[in-house]
């Protein structure tokens, strides 16, 4: 029996005490930490860095000896040697550290991941400080689709699409939510972080707070605090639901109840109604009174900043060259004696996304430079054909601004363009590429204006980073199906755009 136990005791695995290899990938330009960093050894060991940009690195058989790492990272370039390799060889010792400087090619500069688990994995295996109450994983949250959130009540009002958990391969399909705390007022500055207090239901996964009526998934669609009857501030939003391939089949709009934490239906708007509120919504008040314009992501519906209008489908607007009771299907476009397209504000006419644009341009109902919905590459020219994205006014700039990703770009729905106007109806014109993406999707990038830091000179957006719809068929581990920010330093050089 004696030696039954040896031999069992010789077949026990290893157990190894050896602390990690630190490895810390930091932008040559700031000295921060960069997420999202493939290192890649000789034999395809992929590890990413954190938010912090750190990797732990423990491979037995790897430790103690020279290894060499590719490194690679969207936007981002690290020097090549005399044979093109991009990499370097580290001596990897338990305990030990090195770090890596890598030259940043965006114009904006990536800081972390907002949603998901492992947000700080790596850092808490070698030991350094994390910002995050909850730095691995909070509502049992592993990804979540494209973000909305607005200020209600002196506090951020977080809520996401589709959203992953743990337990199985379906998660929350209705909408969850979180709460967070403003920077200066309880709330991390966004250099750090966010600390996202979920809604969580008896589980403790991220609850759905937008279960509409309808079978299959509700997206939410824009999101706006108003006015009601009574003068009180409540918190509106519109939804679609889906059912499959990715066919929308109803729409209508919601307030929120606080005290249950989930939205309430109110109304549902008929799909062939002419204007719709979808997109990331913002008040303006000019010389027509104050309204609620909704960016997908040129901000052509509006509706009379009040909850009574609002619910009230009759009541939106769109700027368009149709004329009214016109329809996409047969358009009758209003011109002037000349024949030139005339723009206006109107009600019961739909408006011309670049989407629809194109399909005339194609059908040669419009002419070429009659195109108004897109974009120019500032130095060629180029069109660009924006996707979604969003528009606010900007301080420093004194101009309204734009964050959008690119349609068929050098990655499909991977490129983020800005953009500038001097009203929100434009003309928008000229644009330059700040994020870029290799084989990777980006999608649905919204600004945080409350975020806005020195008057507006640097603002903040993030994105929902995915391999879907990129013909990519490798998802990045704890990055995929995930929320990322960027920082955009509108004082840059490299940010100048034309005026007109």
């Amino acid at each position: 029996m004696l030696s039954c136990l040896l031999l069992a005791a010789t077949l026990l695995p290893a157990q190894s005490a050896e602390k990690p290899f630190r490895i810390t990938v930091v932008d040559d330009r700031t000295g921060r930490g960069v997420p999202l960093v493939q290192l890649r050894t000789v034999n395809d060991i992929a590890s990413y860095t954190d938010s912090n940009g750190i990797v732990a690195f423990h491979e037995p058989g790897l430790m103690n000896k020279d290894v060499y790492f590719h490194v690679a990272s969207h936007g981002y370039e690290y020097p090549k040697d005399g044979f093109g390799f991009s990499g370097k060889t580290l001596h990897v010792a338990a305990g030990g550290a090195a770090e890596l400087k890598i030259i940043r090619i965006n114009l904006a500069e990536r800081l972390y991941r907002v949603t998901g688990a492992g947000i700080y994995r790596d850092s808490l295996l070698v030991g350094a400080a994390v910002p995050l109450r909850d730095p691995v994983l909070n509502g049992l949250v592993l990804g979540s689709d494209s973000v909305l959130n607005v200020v209600f009540r002196g506090k951020i009002y977080w809520f996401w699409g589709d959203t992953n958990r743990p337990s199985y391969p379906l998660g929350n399909y209705q909408v969850p939510g979180a709460i967070s705390k403003l920077p200066g007022q309880g709330g991390l500055d966004l250099e750090a972080g966010i600390d996202l207090n979920y809604f969580l239901d008896a589980k403790g996964f991220a609850k759905e707070t937008m279960a509409m009526p309808g079978k299959g998934p509700t997206w939410m669609t824009t999101l706006i605090p108003l006015p009601d009857e009574k003068g009180q501030e409540r918190l509106y939003a519109s939804y679609i639901k889906i059912e499959p391939p990715l066919k929308i089949y109803a729409q209508g709009l919601a307030v929120f109840e606080e005290d249950r934490q989930v939205f309430k239906h109110l109304i549902t708007v008929d799909m062939n109604a002419p204007a719709f509120a979808r997109g990331h919504a913002f008040r303006h008040k000019d010389a027509d009174g104050e309204h609620v314009y909704f960016a997908h992501p040129f901000p052509v519906t509006r509706v009379r900043a009040t909850a009574a209008d609002f619910l009230d489908p009759a009541k939106y607007e769109t700027y368009t060259c149709l004329k009214e009771g016109s329809h996409l299907e047969n358009p009758q476009f209003d011109r002037d004696v000349e024949g030139r397209l005339r723009y206006a504000w109107r009600k019961n006419a739909p408006a011309l996304d670049p989407q629809s644009e194109g399909k005339l341009l194609t059908a040669g109902t419009l002419k070429a430079d009659e195109s108004r919905w897109r974009l120019r590459e500032r130095n060629t020219s180029k069109v660009v054909v924006p996707h979604a994205g969003s528009v606010y006014w900007n301080e420093y700039r004194r101009r309204w601004v734009m964050i959008a990703v690119q349609h068929f770009g050098s990655s499909f729905l991977g490129e983020v363009w800005y953009a500038e106007a001097d009203t929100p109806v434009g003309p928008w014109m000229h644009a330059v590429k700040v994020v870029t993406h290799d084989r990777y999707s980006f999608y649905n990038p919204k600004q945080h204006p409350m975020f806005d830091k020195d008057k507006g000179r640097v603002i903040y957006f993030e994105g929902t980073y995915t391999n879907t719809f990129s013909g990519n068929p490798v998802a990045t581990p704890r990055y995929e199906y995930n929320q990322v920010m960027y920082k955009l330093d509108l004082s840059d050089p490299r940010m100048a755009l034309p005026v007109r």
